[in-house]
């Protein structure tokens, strides 16, 4: 089965406020160092994921460069990343090579080396087409800045592009939300990524949320159920648009859903390099392991050790449940029970009748899904799918 290959770029121009993510601003001094670390890895991954445990395969179908900001570094480095790539894994002509790039560092010779390097899908870390809303979480872009890349894009032959929103940014209306969702559906984007703000102590605006405060413009963030609303706006504009909901926070028209991020959602094997990279990978024994490089850039480049997982049949079938039921179509327990076994299966039997009971799934036949409110509620529906496995942690990406 082809592998997903994931690249992590931990370097930003600034870090936005909201942001959680093992990403930050870093002197370019480093960039170099890091490449050759990540080149190095990729290739000494088959021996990697057989220390591991784990079956290495060749193959490759995709290939996801996050962050950060991957469009950052220098022509060299990107060509240099791509090249290890290609020299350690066979990938397939049709594979989906995507790139996450921050509006307004699209510069003409980077996006010369994007074309030479395979990449056909670009993800635009936009969060909104409002500028005071991208303005007040530090993007530097602004909506002229956007079209323009999103035009230069197409002109080079890149027409497969992601769209980034977040509801609930600071300064954020209704009106100004659906603003941005009519911007987002005229700029022709055939895939939408939409979250909701995350409010946490992982990010500086989330930490100045938890404590009342007014820096960061974390008194202008909308209250969590006007946060909803703008998220149930944008289910409802977006699929009225053709950009069908496929996943709790991913739209697409027909025939661009994200290939390598469904490899996640569907427990399909992947392998990530760099800072805050996770893998997953098949076991001899018909299971799995899935393991994780450090989330700190010292850490990472001075070769601390893999954090390893085992996936055993237990958590392979809680993790069915609750990344199958992050997808719309949802999950058809038949094909669990014919995996795992009705016995294994029917012990979530009370838990799906309580959560249909609840109104937070529904059911049509053999398959369960979440409803309208059970994707605004997915985390405590998730949690009642999980006993010893521990919620898999992956890159949500665009």
């Amino acid at each position: 089965m082809p592998l997903g290959l994931y690249l992590s770029v931990p370097f930003c121009r600034t870090k936005c406020s909201y942001c959680n993510f093992a990403s930050d601003v870093f002197s370019k001094a480093v960039f170099q160092r890091y490449v050759d670390r990540v080149c190095r890895d990729i290739k000494a991954a088959e021996l990697t994921a057989e220390s591991m445990g784990g079956h290495f395969e060749h193959v490759a179908d995709s290939i996801y460069l996050g962050g950060g900001t991957p469009t950052v570094l220098s022509e060299q480095q990107l060509e240099h990343l791509f090249a290890s790539v290609r020299q350690t894994f066979a990938v397939l002509p049709s594979a989906e090579i995507t790139v996450e790039s921050a509006p307004g560092t699209l510069t003409d010779p980077l996006m010369e080396t994007l074309q030479r390097c395979g990449v056909n899908r670009v993800s635009l870390g936009i969060q909104s087409f409002v500028d005071k809303e991208a303005a007040s979480v530090g993007r530097l872009h602004n909506r002229a800045t956007v079209l323009e890349d999103m035009a230069r894009l197409r002109a080079a032959g890149i027409t497969n592009l992601n769209v980034d929103l977040i509801a609930g940014l600071p300064h954020q209306t209704k009106q100004s939300w659906d603003l941005s969702l009519q911007e987002t559906i005229a700029s022709g984007a055939p895939h939408v990524s939409v979250y909701m703000l995350e409010v946490d102590a992982d990010s500086r605006l989330g930490r100045e949320l938890i404590a009342g405060g007014t820096k960061y413009y974390a008194h202008f963030v909308p209250n969590e159920e006007i946060t909803a609303d703008l998220y149930e706006m944008a289910c409802e504009k977006l699929n009225a648009a053709g950009i069908a909901q496929y996943e709790i926070s991913n739209f697409a028209r027909e025939g661009f859903q994200s290939r390598h991020n469904l490899k996640y959602w569907t427990r399909r094997p992947y392998l990530g390099f760099g800072v805050d990279a996770h893998s997953m990978s098949p076991t001899a024994d018909g299971n799995a392991v899935r393991f994780s490089t450090s989330d700190s850039l010292e850490e990472y480049l001075a070769a601390a050790p893999l954090k390893q997982y085992l996936v055993d049949r237990q958590a392979a079938l809680e993790e069915t449940f609750f990344l199958g039921l992050r997808l719309n179509r949802g999950l058809d327990l038949q094909a669990v029970s014919a995996q795992f076994g009705e016995a294994a299966a029917a012990q979530f039997a009370e838990t799906i009748g309580n959560l249909i009971s609840t109104g937070l799934l529904e059911r049509h036949d053999s398959v369960i899904r979440l409803t309208s409110r059970g994707r605004l509620l997915s985390n405590e529906v998730f949690e009642r799918f999980l006993g010893k496995a521990e919620l898999a942690r992956n890159p949500s990406v665009g």
